[in-house]
């Protein structure tokens, strides 16, 4: 979907939302059909545990629509879902924080790779993204993801994480600046490999 279309889709799912809210059936089913990827994607980034994404969307469906009577259509109810989204995500943590920890996945790669089938179109570009994704803070993985991958508008994303516009602005140019700086590193270094980094360069860091 490009950015030009993303009010109108943003608009039409808030609609969904409050339709839903009012006791539209129907409406609940396409609020979550239209929203599903974009919250399943944010819990993956902002986690980075693939397995665990389904549960925490479906958690995070089930607060969303257990607090549909008090969403009054303010904000963009893609940008209220999200900010749900993430406040799952960090309670979830806070709950693993609080008991031993069994293992932790830290090796992005591998849990992209266990849970895709490898050889797709795009398969690889979509590694190496995530490989760059992980080499960011948490605050500017965040901005970067919700402005550039999930394409909500800066003011909406400074209302998903509770921060300024500028804020979000900054850590997004930031982390452009930082996986730029990596992808030029790796071009450096193998001038004359096509890498997955190099392809996903102009695509998703530098437009």
């Amino acid at each position: 979907m490009t950015p030009a279309l993303i009010p109108d889709r943003d608009q039409q799912i808030t609609a969904w939302a409050l339709a839903a809210r009012d006791g539209d059936a129907d409406a609940i089913e396409h609020f979550i059909r239209a929203t599903h990827l974009d919250v399943w994607r944010f819990v993956v980034h902002l986690g980075g545990d693939v397995h665990g994404a389904d549960d925490l969307t479906q958690e995070t469906y089930l607060r969303a629509l257990a607090g549909l009577p008090r969403f009054a259509g303010r904000s963009c109810a893609r940008t209220w879902l999200l900010s749900i989204a993430r406040r799952t995500v960090a309670d979830r943590y806070r709950a693993a924080a609080a008991r031993p920890r069994i293992a932790e996945t830290t090796d992005w790669r591998a849990v992209a790779e266990r849970a895709q089938p490898a050889g797709l179109p795009g398969f690889e570009e979509g590694v190496a993204l995530l490989e760059l994704l992980a080499t960011l803070d948490a605050p500017r993985r965040e901005a970067f993801i919700l402005t550039q991958l999930l394409g909500l508008p800066y003011a909406d994303a400074a209302s998903a994480t509770g921060c300024p516009v500028g804020t979000v602005r900054s850590r997004v140019s930031r982390a452009r600046e930082h996986m730029t700086a990596l992808l030029r590193a790796a071009e450096d270094s193998c001038p004359l490999t096509a890498t997955p980094l190099t392809h996903i360069h102009y695509r998703v860091i530098c437009f």
